[in-house]
């Protein structure tokens, strides 16, 4: 298996449909990818409709399908990755979805050393003709260039696991902390960057659709308390990580982290 597609799911929305279709529609052969879709923290009616969709519409695809009652977006990756097959992974949310190409074209640009790194196009929901200001666009059209560069060229592209192909050996056995519920993603990459060596751009027409909800977990209100605790905590958990293995890890990226952190509960205590 070449690439294995890990998309967690919560009580997923009609949202989720666009987004199977568009691994349906996939110009990289059937045979080659799987698809890893976890329901986590719900049941009915979410399985049915799911377990019907997948009968009438991924026949001959190879579909890993899993419901568990324990909840959170990590736990689900935890999961899809414990019985991942493929040689890279791929994430994606289940409320966005991707071009025709855009498995195959990350495909062509991976090998072991070099994550692969797409089109990101940001939208509000039903707003898809406009597309929406977003700094990873701006990364990918400052670097794209055919052939591999230095991973720092795409640092954005890493506070979190979608929009790439990722070579599973940088994961192995490194697993999302389901100690957070908010910036877990980013301590993730962040737990694998020392592995990271190139990255490669696609082309333009692989597509990753990045859908903004407002109703989104993204978009939910905390308190600042929550805000300023967890903020304490992922700091705390990156130094553990850069200083437990100093040796591996680039001193900037670490340090991008802290400032994205800062800059992220700033914005949570301004909402």
């Amino acid at each position: 298996m070449k690439i294995s597609v890990i998309i967690p799911s919560y009580k997923p929305q009609n949202y989720i449909w666009e987004c199977l279709d568009s691994l349906k529609n996939q110009t990289f052969s059937k045979s080659d990818f799987e698809i890893i879709l976890v329901l986590n923290g719900c049941n009915e009616p979410y399985k049915t409709q799911i377990d019907n969709y997948i009968e009438k519409n991924l026949q001959g695809y190879n579909v890993n399908f899993v419901q568990t009652d324990q909840g959170g977006v990590s736990n689900a990756r935890n999961i899809a990755l414990d019985v991942a097959q493929g040689e890279y992974i791929t994430f994606i949310d289940d409320d966005d979805f991707v071009s025709e190409v855009y498995l195959e074209e990350l495909y062509l640009k991976a090998t072991p050393e070099v994550i692969s790194l797409c089109y990101p196009y940001a939208f509000d929901d039903g707003k898809i003709e406009v597309q929406r200001n977003y700094a990873i666009t701006d990364v990918f059209d400052k670097n794209f260039r055919s052939g591999k560069q230095e991973y720092k060229r795409g640092r954005k592209y890493f506070s979190g696991p979608c929009m790439k192909l990722i070579p599973k050996d940088y994961i192995s056995d490194r697993r999302f902390d389901v100690r957070f519920r908010n910036g877990e993603d980013s301590i993730f990459m962040f737990l694998i960057s020392d592995k990271f060596k190139f990255v490669d751009f696609t082309s333009k027409e692989a597509v990753y659709y990045r859908r903004y909800r407002e109703n989104s977990a993204q978009f939910s209100k905390r308190s600042i308390k929550k805000v300023i605790v967890n903020q304490i905590k992922m700091i705390l958990e990156y130094c553990k990580i850069y200083f437990c293995n100093i040796k591996n890890y680039n001193f900037v990226f670490f340090v991008t982290r802290f400032l994205a952190t800062f800059k992220s509960t700033l914005y949570s205590l301004m909402k």
